[in-house]
């Protein structure tokens, strides 16, 4: 079954998650814009053929907050001159821009700074490209991101609470105790939905949600015995994101910058309790053996 035509997924790489477009003659609506130094090719899409082709937006909706899906929020309101509707629950942080919270300077990634314009509640109703979309409270990842749900068609937008093969990085029960159980919640609530289409905020759209489901309950599973394993898929997951965008690092460098960076310090502080020297040997050697990055001489890039 065709996704309907008014609705549009760009799919994106790993340091910006997917846009979605949706078209209707009342104004068209984006859901994500993007990491920020990809702004540019977030905008070119929107002015694309299968984009906006040159016609007006009328709004910005974000899943939550993190850099991969606000990063062009800026960009894309300078382009339009339209308004940002957020997560309600989390549009105070956004607000006081909590860099913490929302994994900016506390992770090293960037964005830049936005205003919301308008509160999207839970359990609200918003007609996005003549489509109904319920707002549904998806905690754990991000604990008060929303997923967006439309039952005529049983398309669910998941954002990072739901991939194909897994979810968005969840914080280790010695830094957040609600997290994994939010988590559980959340992929139960999904699981009760019967939703037809899943679109990701990273890779493709599919169908299989139950294959996909019964991933991410054994990726929970997994977390839920064992936080040390948590925290090292945490900074793993991190890591990667951070060599994306710089395309190397030195690895003599990676000591001083794990002390430096508040996540990997107050990871390590709470749940693995190692050296700096000792962390970097973990993390950059799981990753070379899972064929995440390679070394090139004294450096690491993305592989």
């Amino acid at each position: 079954m065709p996704l309907p035509p008014q609705l549009h997924v760009f799919v994106r790489d790993w340091l910006s998650a997917n846009n979605v477009v949706l078209k209707s003659r009342d104004g068209h609506v984006l859901i994500d814009s993007g990491y920020g130094s990809h702004a540019p090719l977030t905008l070119a899409l929107l002015a694309s053929p299968r984009g906006l082709g040159g016609e007006p937006l009328s709004l910005l909706a974000n899943t939550h907050g993190h850099s991969d899906h606000v990063g062009g929020n800026a960009a894309v309101r300078a382009a339009y001159g339209c308004p940002i509707a957020f997560p309600a629950a989390e549009a105070p942080a956004i607000e006081r821009w909590d860099g913490k919270l929302l994994l900016y300077e506390y992770a090293d990634q960037q964005a830049d700074r936005f205003a919301v314009d308008l509160r999207l509640e839970t359990g609200s109703t918003h007609v996005w490209g003549d489509l109904e979309w319920r707002m549904l409270a998806a905690p754990g990842h991000d604990m008060h991101a929303l997923v967006f749900w439309n039952p005529e068609h049983r398309i669910l937008v998941s954002g990072d609470a739901l991939w194909e093969n897994g979810y968005g990085l969840v914080m280790p029960r010695a830094i957040d105790p609600q997290a994994i159980p939010a988590t559980r919640a959340t992929l139960d609530m999904i699981a009760g939905l019967d939703a037809r289409f899943v679109i990701p905020g990273h890779g493709e759209v599919f169908t299989d949600v139950g294959a996909a489901l019964e991933r991410a309950y054994r990726r929970t599973e997994a977390f839920e015995a064992d936080d040390e394993r948590v925290a090292r898929h945490v900074l793993k997951v991190l890591l990667v994101f951070c060599l994306l965008a710089r395309r190397s690092m030195r690895i003599a460098d990676l000591p001083a910058y794990v002390e430096r960076v508040g996540v990997y310090r107050d990871l390590n502080a709470a749940v693995l309790r190692m050296t700096p020297e000792t962390l970097v040997d973990l993390l950059v050697g799981e990753l070379l053996r899972g064929g995440a990055i390679e070394r090139r001489g004294e450096d690491i890039v993305p592989a």
